[in-house]
């Protein structure tokens, strides 16, 4: 690795006034689990990393807001929010989705935060937490915004953050009574990385569906909302001639990519069929909250 300044800011205002506007080798680091991978393998070279090590304690709390909703701050380490009560009450498919996420060391170390500002479109979190609808709250010199998440994703690793803004928590709006499930393909061990990543959240009685979110990452270049398979869905009792309608309709809309975990073609395919798996097992869940 090539020589880099490192410091430590014991507040956000404090960090945000060592990040540039317009040099993106100076960076934030919070967990570092991807960032140092990025370094060693020499694709970033930084001139200065802004740790948020000192600033956390601030951010890293985690707690139900307004009518069960959910703040989660930045620094709150994956496994903080894999095994939290609050987390499993009112958003039990982001547990689900922790259990198979990486390793559990990767899972000790790296945030919720720098994770989602990674922007990597092969993590398992973007499809879960855009599925419930959830948003980023940053911070900059400009003051505070809100990014719906769904939104953030710009590109192949690009947010719309800032080079010199932070995200300082995530939030989760009330699911009510809706109905989640996320489904992970791999081509290796369990927790690898995923060929394809499926989420969908319903509004439904029974099998008669009212509204659908419907989201895909891995197999393409950025997480993605299916709009066209969301609206087969929407207003439908599901039986299978629906749930085929839906995956051939995701299949056509996704565009994929291919990579070493399978070609565009084979991801394709894993869409058409685990997407009627992944709205089988949301449907299989309750719908009341936890």
């Amino acid at each position: 690795m090539t020589p880099f300044e490192l410091v430590e800011p014991t507040s956000l205002n404090e960090a945000i006034g060592l990040l540039d506007a317009d040099d993106p080798s100076v960076r934030p680091i919070a967990g570092g689990t991807a960032l140092m991978l990025m370094m060693k393998a020499g694709i970033f070279r930084p001139t200065r990393l802004v740790s948020l090590r000192k600033v956390g304690f601030d951010i890293a709390g985690i707690k139900a807001g307004v009518g069960g909703s959910l703040v989660i701050g930045a620094m709150a380490p994956l496994s903080a929010v894999e095994y939290s009560p609050e987390v499993a009450r009112h958003a039990p498919v982001i547990v689900h989705a922790m259990r198979r996420l990486a390793n559990v060391r990767v899972r000790n170390v790296a945030t919720i935060g720098g994770s989602l500002a990674h922007g990597d479109p092969h993590m398992d979190l973007p499809p879960v937490l855009i599925a419930l609808g959830a948003s980023v709250a940053v911070v900059g010199p400009s003051g505070e915004r809100t990014i719906e998440l769904e939104a953030f994703y710009s590109g192949y690793y690009e947010t719309a953050l800032d080079c010199n803004e932070l995200i300082f928590a995530l939030r989760v709006p009330s699911q009510g009574k809706r109905r989640s499930a996320y489904l992970k393909c791999t081509t290796g061990t369990a927790d690898d990385w995923p060929a394809l990543g499926v989420a969908v959240s319903l509004d439904a009685d029974e099998r008669a569906v009212h509204s659908a979110t419907v989201v895909v990452g891995a197999a393409v270049e950025k997480t993605t909302r299916l709009f066209q398979a969301e609206s087969i869905l929407a207003g439908a009792t599901i039986d299978d001639a629906v749930l085929r309608r839906a995956g051939d309709a995701a299949a056509e809309e996704a565009e994929t990519v291919g990579d070493a975990r399978g070609s565009a073609a084979y991801k394709r395919e894993l869409i058409r069929v685990c997407l009627a798996r992944a709205v089988s097992r949301a449907l299989a869940a309750d719908g009341a909250p936890h």
